[in-house]
């Protein structure tokens, strides 16, 4: 038996997590391993590329939510990611969960990298996608590379992420202007935007990740797939590199003339990529 199997039409639940009310959307299989989406800066839930959700969605169960203090869930914001992680560890046992696959794409890559470290017997597999490791690269420079394109952004009357998010060739600007429509698929139900105050913690957490010394990676001995663009601005694409060197059991995958936003350009090759990863 198989539930919503379109992002576009999924609706959105909630529940108590420690008092505090959280709010998620569940599509896919009903049965197996979930996959937990974990979400990038600024990000509610109809941030989510509907063509990767429902692409995995087409043969996992797939679970996206706002985090304390985001969207529609309750509750401040934190101010570091291993807080975040917390908090979406909480989130994912008051589902009843005691195993899934995470799916964190930037700053929730960075979520992702704190949940495997500290419960490693709840995370089966990950897959990292436009992220870094803490003390990355280049990862305490988000806030200044965001500000100047969101002003940027603004002035020519176009959504932030189709510069922080793609490169400025052709085809990246084409890609760019899909995935922003795409995001405008979904026309009911729709998630509340993040907070002036909880994008301030985010950008806090972010910058202090950036400055925290290099931790041990090796740590994590889950099976790893490491995906970008070739051309990441945000979070520079070395620190993918990096990852994948740096953990035991990883694969990396770049994709050409892409940047930040690498696996929405590419969502039909990422999606058959992350499905095989998963089911290997």
């Amino acid at each position: 038996m198989t539930v919503t199997t379109s992002y576009e039409n999924a609706p959105t639940r909630t529940i108590d997590v420690g008092g505090t009310t959280f709010a998620y959307r569940r599509l896919g299989q009903d049965t197996g391993i979930p996959v937990i989406f974990l979400n990038h800066l600024s990000a509610v839930m109809d941030n989510w590329d509907p063509r990767v959700v429902d692409g995995i969605a087409a043969q996992r169960r797939v679970i996206t939510f706002d985090n304390r203090g985001i969207g529609a869930s309750q509750g401040k914001a934190p101010r570091t990611v291993e807080a975040m992680a917390r908090d979406a560890i909480a989130f994912i046992r008051a589902l009843g969960h005691d195993q899934v696959d995470l799916l964190g794409f930037s700053l929730g890559g960075f979520v992702a990298q704190v949940i495997a470290q500290e419960e490693p017997r709840l995370v089966r597999k990950l897959i990292l996608a436009g992220t870094g490791p803490v003390g990355g690269q280049g990862i305490d420079k988000v806030t200044q590379i965001t500000v100047f394109d969101i002003l940027r952004a603004t002035l020519s009357f176009k959504d932030p992420k189709e510069y922080l998010f793609f490169t400025r060739t052709a085809a990246g600007k084409a890609a760019a202007r899909q995935f922003v429509n795409r995001l405008k698929e979904r026309t009911t139900d729709r998630d509340k935007p993040i907070s002036v105050t909880a994008f301030r913690n985010q950008l806090k957490a972010i910058h202090a990740w950036g400055r925290q010394e290099p931790a041990d990676l090796a740590v994590i001995h889950h099976p790893v797939l490491v995906a970008n663009g070739e051309h990441d601005r945000m979070v520079p694409s070395i620190n993918s590199t990096g990852l994948a060197r740096r953990l035991p059991n990883a694969r990396l995958t770049l994709y050409p003339d892409a940047g930040h936003g690498g696996i929405f350009q590419y969502h039909d090759r990422f999606v058959g990529e992350a499905l095989d990863f998963l089911d290997s």
